[in-house]
């Protein structure tokens, strides 16, 4: 017999699965009971609504995204600044191919933001803390040599978007050369250098 504790996770990870296929509007707490194998009473003791359950996994998503971009740059140096700009990209795709269900789920959110304020300002915050991890990064690169100064900005905001449209075309089992795709956006960034 499960604990509470077991029985909270099982919750917890049925309902991102089913939510991320079903969409929210099409999944109930009394399916992800079932699923569960719990009766419908008895989910309401760990969320009392599906609305609660909804919120707790978009805040779990959303600081499971910003650990994502909390770059490190004391170690980096010209000789080990393309590998790690490399290895960023690699592991999120990596984690995207792994979690077939994130991408659905998180657009879920993304079509209830048209209509919550919370979840917009939210996804808005993800979004800019994307852009200003990736600009610290890249500036940092210009700080130790490894970029060359010209449209850093532009630099920083193409690796994110880049990657971000990189997670949204793995959601939709295209099959392409990710890490050729990334590995291309990294060293177009380096070339100027290179040139120099």
């Amino acid at each position: 017999m499960r604990n509470r504790e077991e029985t909270y996770g099982l919750i917890v990870e049925t309902a991102y699965k089913m939510f991320a296929e079903n969409g929210f509007d099409k999944t109930s707490l009394a399916m992800i009971a079932k699923e569960v194998g719990i009766s419908k009473p008895a989910i309401y003791y760990y969320f009392d609504s599906k609305e609660k359950l909804i919120d707790f996994l978009f805040d779990e998503i959303c600081k499971e995204i910003m650990d994502q971009y909390a770059f490190t740059v004391e170690d980096l140096t010209v000789n080990n600044f393309e590998q790690y700009l490399l290895t960023i990209g690699f592991q999120m795709i990596e984690e995207q191919e792994k979690d077939v269900h994130f991408n659905k789920i998180f657009n879920e959110y993304i079509l209830l933001a048209t209509r919550k304020e919370r979840y917009m300002k939210q996804l808005n915050k993800i979004q800019k803390g994307y852009f200003e991890s990736f600009s610290m990064l890249m500036n940092h690169g210009v700080t130790i040599g490894a970029i060359n100064q010209e449209n850093v900005e532009s630099k920083s905001n193409m690796l994110a978007m880049v990657i971000d449209n990189i997670g949204n075309f793995i959601l939709t089992g295209l099959e392409l050369d990710y890490k050729g795709i990334w590995k291309e956006a990294v060293k177009s960034v380096l070339l100027s250098v290179r040139n120099d």
